[in-house]
């Protein structure tokens, strides 16, 4: 069975959410991610992505974010509302609270919130939160009863955050819905202002650098993709966002062959 490729909203942070169902379809997706703006997003907002969806036919894999932190909102009933109204599979949540049992008990409240919708809420781990590591992922998704969860797996954050594929494997890829790829060379940056520069802006298309992707997809077969290339150089090279989003399409489709 054929993997079901799609192209994360990070990959043109330039673009509203309605232009990236418009750019995801010209390049050739059929699936694309939407990123949510709390402050932003309305009504309005929801008729004009749903609109392109239906003039497109292309499909939403994940909306994004929900990331509680001390003393904010996280928008997450709004955001699950928006996404079961725009067919998504997955809504995105992760963590800057320092509090693991606050975070375990947010991500329980908003699978709670999404399961009527039949919408899976997957946990992301990335080394520049809190929620840092694959372990701690999987220990607050393994406290939900519900069955709407599942372990997000960035492979630029599983390299960063010091674990493997075999990690994956020790787990088990029931645990983990989709992947989010990227490649990256081999060293990880030297500190923290690094780290979060490469995950914005210094990620490489699948195929130039040194992560293990093949052995990634091996580990968890047949689930989607999202690929998630947040790359300066690729903005830089590629300005108009339809030709950005074709070269990632071939560069996707090439590690599925």
């Amino acid at each position: 069975m054929s993997r079901v490729l799609s192209i994360a909203a990070g990959v043109h942070p330039e673009l509203g959410p309605a232009d990236m169902v418009v750019t995801a379809a010209a390049a050739g997706w059929p699936a694309c991610g939407i990123w949510f703006d709390g402050a932003t997003w309305s009504d309005r907002t929801t008729r004009e992505v749903r609109r392109r969806l239906d003039d497109t036919g292309v499909a939403v894999l994940d909306v994004e974010p929900i990331i509680p932190a001390a003393g904010s909102d996280d928008h997450a009933s709004r955001l699950i509302e928006v996404a079961a109204e725009l067919g998504a599979r997955f809504v995105l949540f992760s963590s800057r609270l320092k509090d693991h049992t606050a975070t375990a008990n947010r991500y329980s409240e908003v699978c709670a919130m999404a399961e009527p919708f039949g919408i899976t809420v997957v946990c992301e781990f990335l080394p520049i939160f809190p929620l840092s590591s694959i372990d701690i992922a999987t220990d607050i998704v393994s406290g939900v009863r519900s069955a709407n969860t599942g372990i997000l797996v960035d492979n630029l954050h599983l390299s960063r955050s010091g674990s493997s594929v075999a990690d994956v494997r020790r787990i088990g890829s029931e645990k983990f819905p989709y992947l989010q790829i990227a490649d990256a060379p081999e060293e990880r940056p030297a500190d923290m202002a690094a780290l979060v520069d490469e995950a914005l802006n210094g990620r490489l298309l699948p195929g130039e650098g040194s992560l293990p992707i093949a052995e990634l997809l091996q580990a968890v077969p047949g689930v989607p993709l999202s690929f998630e290339v947040r790359s300066r150089r690729l903005r830089d090279s590629s300005t108009d966002p339809v030709e950005r989003a074709g070269v990632l399409l071939a560069s996707a489709r090439r590690i599925c062959d």
